[in-house]
């Protein structure tokens, strides 16, 4: 094919995969839901290279889709099957660190940068970039602002979004725009930046990003605690937050269920305090003054927890090996799930004060739907963003009639939920494919009118990543009066 020979010119032999064992990691997404055909992947080393490649697709009226880490949840990430087989083009040669200034805070990255690299890099220089994510060692840069990711430091330092000061993205006209601006204040019109934090790929491929950094905390107190309910781990969280203000930079929350898979599947695990069939808190202070006085903050708190009965149990670390094995607990619980069975992950966010509340209807809702359903619950309630995930065994699932259908309704009865309370059905996983049904139901008429425009805008071909975020405008209104169709929720035996 013309257009592969041209790719070859440009990128060499080895940058471009046709054949299906070279492309197999890039046409399937990690957890192994959704699979389709690609008419390639190219594995561009520049942005100019990246440019030259849209340019060709632009040429040849082939769809693009750009690739980072493929750890995207929603299925946006990998072709879609519809439609045109598209170009992949993935990042994974674009992985320099371009510059960092610990004098301005900054780092300026290729897109193709493994999150744990920013990580490490920022250290050394006595920095820290704050976005964690259970899927650091191998998502990348790019994927986290193209999806806007959350991850354990929002409550401090908030999502990607808040993280970044400029972008340099190649538009689908194959032009460069260099937004790299390292600047805390730029109030020169429109901030570019933010069309594209968040977009997946659908507006241009970001190629490169100015990172905001951080002072590195020297000091560190993490404590694991059990609690009888949601309400108490709340009330936990307030003490927290009166006490602690800015120091606090994590509270996440687990039920039973989640530590049981996590124990049964991933091997070195252990549960940090004795009683398993609880609900579980981790809660991270971390500043730049002295441990002692971290400790001690930690301390105070937690006495004033168990005077008041809030929590049954806990455990502070007291050691850097105990801190890491509680948070490699936290961050097992998708390899757990993967493992164990089928889940329904949701991305719910609702205002923290809601939180035990929306975790009680949402079960009920479900419930109504497949009665004594398991429920897998993990989320950072620090931020009000709770993954509710109604649970299956393969069995059960490959067993249940209809299953699509009724994966369907179950999503669909937890997003009522989270909007009834005002809240969101995507916090931190972006939409892909999984949610463009949700959109069309929950999002204003108008916002979709103008994300429309802004896509006709950038894209009027509508090559960029086709089928994603926006649902068809043409089905919208069948959309808001029946129920949303929506792809297959599990296409192979793995879970969440």
């Amino acid at each position: 094919m013309a257009l592969i020979e041209a790719f070859k010119q440009l990128l060499g032999d080895t940058a471009v995969l046709t054949h299906e064992d070279d492309l197999a990691g890039l046409t399937e997404d990690w957890r192994g839901r959704y699979s389709a055909p690609a008419l390639c992947a190219v594995l561009p080393a520049s942005t100019e290279q990246v440019a030259a490649v849209v340019r060709l697709c632009v040429e040849h009226g082939v769809p693009v889709l750009p690739q980072g880490g493929n750890t995207s949840l929603c299925g946006g990430a990998t072709p879609s099957g519809q439609g045109t087989a598209p170009v992949i083009v993935a990042l994974t040669r674009m992985r320099r660190i371009r510059s960092l200034d610990p004098v301005n805070n900054t780092m300026v990255v290729d897109a193709g940068c493994v999150l744990a690299t920013i990580h490490e890099a920022a250290a050394a220089a006595g920095r820290l970039y704050p976005v964690s994510l259970g899927a650091e060692g191998s998502c990348q840069i790019g994927g986290n602002i193209a999806t806007n990711a959350g991850g354990t430091g929002v409550l401090r330092y908030g999502n990607t979004r808040d993280n970044v000061l400029g972008v340099e993205v190649v538009l689908p006209d194959g032009t460069i725009w260099d937004g790299l601006y390292a600047l805390r204040k730029n109030n020169t019109g429109y901030d570019l930046k933010h069309l594209f934090i968040g977009s997946e790929g659908t507006l241009g491929i970001i190629t490169g990003a100015v990172l905001k950094l951080h002072p590195l905390p020297t000091a560190e107190a993490v404590a694991w605690l059990a609690v009888d309910t949601p309400q108490q781990a709340l009330d936990v969280l307030g003490l927290f937050q009166a006490a602690c203000n800015s120091r606090l930079s994590a509270f996440e929350l687990m039920n039973a269920r989640q530590i049981e898979l996590v124990l049964e599947q991933v091997p070195g695990r252990r549960c940090p305090v004795a009683q398993v069939d609880t609900w579980h808190v981790l809660v991270e202070l971390s500043d730049t003054g002295e441990p002692q006085e971290l400790a001690a903050a930690m301390q105070a708190v937690l006495e004033r927890a168990l005077e008041a009965g809030l929590i049954s149990d806990g455990v502070v670390a007291s050691s850097e090996a105990q801190r890491k094995a509680m948070w490699l607990v936290r961050h097992s619980v998708s390899e757990a799930n993967k493992k164990a069975g089928v889940g329904l992950t949701s991305d719910s966010a609702v205002p923290v004060s809601v939180v035990p509340a929306f975790i009680e209807q949402a079960m009920a809702a479900v419930r109504a739907i497949v009665p004594d359903l398991t429920f897998i619950i993990v989320g950072h309630m620090g931020d009000g963003n709770i993954h509710l995930i109604p649970f299956f065994s393969f069995a059960a699932w490959d067993a249940m009639p209809d299953r699509d259908v009724v994966g369907q309704r179950i999503r669909r009865a937890m997003n009522d939920v989270a909007s009834a309370l005002r809240g969101t059905f995507s916090a931190e996983h972006g939409i892909g494919r999984t949610l463009t049904g949700e959109m069309s139901r929950y999002k204003p008429p108008i916002e979709l009118t103008l994300m429309r425009a802004v896509k006709e805008a950038f894209d009027p071909l509508g090559l960029f990543n086709p089928g994603r975020v926006l649902p068809p405008a043409a089905s919208e209104d069948i959309r808001r009066a029946a129920p949303v169709s929506s792809p297959p929720i599990a296409t192979s035996h793995r879970g969440d």
